[in-house]
């Protein structure tokens, strides 16, 4: 995101307060609904026949009510003042809201309001996390890295695999330390990453690449990284692709290039391999199968789109025309987050952007932009409408989810279905913000979630009271739902 784009998006929140006229009490257990005014909802496509260990691939579909209801949350006014705290990963399965907190995984039950403290299951990990992955499997497990022990500067050198539903550890492995934290332009880009492909747990750590058999935790494979590369990252889901820094070892002054591998998630053996152009200065994985990546040419943000086949041959490339699209990247320093671009989908046989935010602070507007995959042409346009953005979210079979947020804080947010065949959108609820999760709504503070129905929204860190005797009710993640949802 540009820097004037930021600043916009922080002012609009600071804004925010206007909103205050539609918010219900909180208190009250509900918040200001619209009418619906939606097209019959289009026969969804069925979720794919998943295995127990595959990465899960949910199709959601339209609530019997439009009306938004509070479907838990999870706060606290017992941070310490001045102190922030790093909450890597939001979660959620049918039950449970699961949220990372420093070194801490907890679980909040569907439908409850909890404190810290009061939570489903709480799972304290030898040190703070350091590496998380948003991928979850049908069986509602994940993976996240910590550190060896309590001291943040300590090694991240632990993988463990999670039970959301109960918080259980499954298993939890050691890796090794990467030897290249010293090489020329490998900064900190050599931080471990996770990702999770069928029956899969995968860690880069630099001088390799390691597997994991999800069920015991036994490791299946480990492949080296060649002398002048960097293992940096991996994107999962449907296949494996990996990530690679290299350099030219005999001129370490030399500008580093990337290539793109796909290994087979049973066997660690390179199905495919992709070099970007030379010059390309950082490499996003957005999908798997099919590969897309996300591209920077310049020294700020995302500058392209770059679409391959099957085998990993180039099929297209989309420019992001100077700033006319918009394709958001995580940029959080403490976690590699290689597949991490929450403003950008892949599904239909399409990549979802957004426009450029058109309009003033508070009368806003865009576009989401469906690009063919294969011709790299536009195929499909979702306007906003006036003082509406839309963000896409998520793939839901056939369909795209997006939130409609509102630009001037007084008309509703909603989650809608997108349907790239068509063009046609339908709501699925409507929901207003009290102050207190307002900042929800911008990517750069907080994760989101669509999932069994309803939508989850988790702070990426949370500060404590400025005043040293003071206290602050801080909100760290929450969730909403159709009033018609059937409750766990």
């Amino acid at each position: 995101m540009a820097a004037d784009q930021r600043r916009r998006k922080r002012r609009a929140v600071l804004l925010g307060a206007v909103a205050a006229v539609v918010a219900l009490a909180l208190a009250a257990g509900a918040w200001l609904w619209w009418p619906d005014t939606a097209p019959d909802d289009p026969k969804p496509t069925a979720a794919p026949a998943q295995h127990r260990l595959d990465v899960r691939e949910t199709v959601e579909r339209r609530p019997a009510s439009p009306n938004g209801v509070m479907a838990v949350r999870l706060s606290t006014d017992d941070l310490p003042p001045g102190e922030i705290h790093q909450m890597p990963g939001l979660w959620a399965t049918d039950r449970i809201l699961a949220k990372g907190i420093n070194r801490t995984l907890v679980g909040v039950e569907i439908g409850s309001d909890a404190s810290l403290g009061e939570e489903k299951w709480k799972l304290r990990l030898g040190g703070p996390i350091c590496g998380k992955t948003r991928h979850v499997t049908v069986e509602n497990r994940t993976a996240v890295l910590f550190r060896d022990s309590a001291d943040k500067e300590s090694l991240c050198n632990h993988v463990a695999f999670v039970d959301l539903d109960d918080g259980k550890l499954v298993w939890q492995a050691e890796f090794p330390v990467s030897g290249y934290v010293d090489k020329p332009d490998a900064g900190s880009q050599w931080d471990p990453g996770v990702t999770l492909t069928h029956a899969t747990v995968t860690v880069t750590w630099g001088d390799g690449t390691d597997a994991y058999d999800m069920d015991r935790g036994k490791l299946r494979w480990r492949v080296e990284s060649r002398e002048d590369c960097i293992s940096q990252g991996a994107g999962g889901g449907r296949a494996l692709v990996v990530r690679f820094l290299c350099y030219d070892s005999d001129d370490p002054q030399s500008r580093s290039t990337f290539e793109i591998r796909a290994l087979d998630p049973r066997t660690g053996r390179s199905r495919w391999a992709y070099a970007p152009a030379v010059g390309v200065k950082d490499v996003r994985i957005i999908a798997t199968a099919p590969t897309v990546l996300a591209t920077s040419a310049g020294d700020v943000g995302i500058t392209e789109i770059v679409s391959l086949d099957a085998r990993g041959k180039y099929r297209t490339t989309i420019p992001l025309q100077g700033g006319a699209y918009v394709a958001e990247c995580t940029e959080e320093i403490t976690y590699l987050a290689t597949e991490e671009c929450p403003s950008l989908a892949v599904g239909a046989g399409q990549v979802f952007l957004t426009s450029k935010e058109q309009g003033d602070i508070i009368h806003n507007a865009n576009w989401i932009i469906g690009f063919d995959l294969k011709t790299g042409n536009s195929v499909r346009k979702f306007e906003s409408g006036p003082n509406t953005l839309l963000r896409p979210l998520r793939m839901s079979g056939d369909q795209l989810l997006a939130l409609r947020e509102s630009s001037d804080r007084i008309s509703p947010m909603a989650l809608v279905s997108l349907n790239p065949k068509t063009g046609a959108e339908t709501p699925y609820f409507y929901f207003s913000l009290p102050q207190e999760g307002q900042l929800f709504s911008v990517m750069e503070f907080a994760d989101t979630v669509v999932q069994n129905g309803r939508l989850f929204f988790g702070a990426k860190e949370a500060q404590g009271p400025t005043d040293a005797d003071g206290k602050a009710w801080v909100w760290l993640a929450f969730g909403i739902e159709s009033a018609a949802a059937k409750k766990p």
